[in-house]
């Protein structure tokens, strides 16, 4: 499949790459009101000329907000686990930060509490979007499951997106003893200004006979102070 992107959208790439770079500075609330602007501009005059792909919009709608981060709260946690949740209780923070090439790939670090370990990289393939979950040790170095996720299969729309399990990611599933993980279904929702959502979703049957559904929701209204950097960047 060919990539079709407007003018305007890689315009909307050098503003982003000049006014979010991938640091700890706090973010220019004028240059990111620029670049929220051009979003929006590029965003609708591409969906106009019918050149542009819901995997596009998608990311020029999380681009509306580098530089910036955005408090979560879990919505949905079913079933609940007999274990010790590693969420539960704990500040949930995602910062749109890795910026510099928005129409190609960014990068999103996940901060839950003081775990600093968790970034999700969406990047633009050929034929829509890949998802991948970059998992670090507190010295920088790869834990030992990293880099899983999956491509999207359907176009998606430009405020959600599916990522299925990927082969390489079940085979590390398999691998790391972690079999529940190999039916995962994993979304994006996004809402510019107002809400963000990341999803893990498992159908019933199999290692997973209730089924799974974890939802941490995002409020895009009010950003929030920027975390550290995450582990390994």
């Amino acid at each position: 499949m060919n990539r079709v992107i407007t003018v305007s959208s890689l315009t909307l790439a050098l503003a982003l790459a000049a006014c979010a770079p991938s640091t700890d500075d706090q973010p220019d609330p004028v240059a990111e009101a620029h670049a929220e602007a051009a979003a929006q501009a590029a965003e609708a005059a591409a969906s106009a000329e019918g050149l542009i792909e819901p995997a596009d919009e998608f990311l020029i709608r999380l681009a509306e907000h580098c530089g910036q981060a955005f408090a979560g709260r879990i919505v949905a946690n079913e079933p609940a686990s007999p274990e010790p949740d590693a969420f539960e209780g704990q500040d949930l923070v995602m910062h749109v930060r890795g910026c510099e090439e928005p129409t190609r790939e960014i990068r999103v670090p996940f901060h839950v509490g003081d775990n600093h370990s968790r970034t999700w990289i969406l990047t633009r393939t050929e034929d829509g979007l890949r998802l991948k979950h970059d998992h670090r040790l507190e010295d920088g170095s790869d834990d030992p499951v990293t880099m899983y996720g999956g491509d999207t299969v359907e176009p998606g729309t430009a405020q959600r997106q599916e990522f299925p399990v990927d082969q390489e990611s079940i085979e590390l599933f398999s691998r790391e003893g972690l079999d529940v993980s190999t039916t995962n279904v994993w979304a994006m929702e996004i809402e510019p200004g107002q809400r963000f959502l990341y999803e893990l979703a498992r159908p019933e049957g199999g290692q997973n006979p209730e089924g799974r559904l974890f939802q941490v929701e995002f409020d895009l209204t009010q950003p929030v102070e920027t975390p550290p950097t995450p582990w390994g960047y």
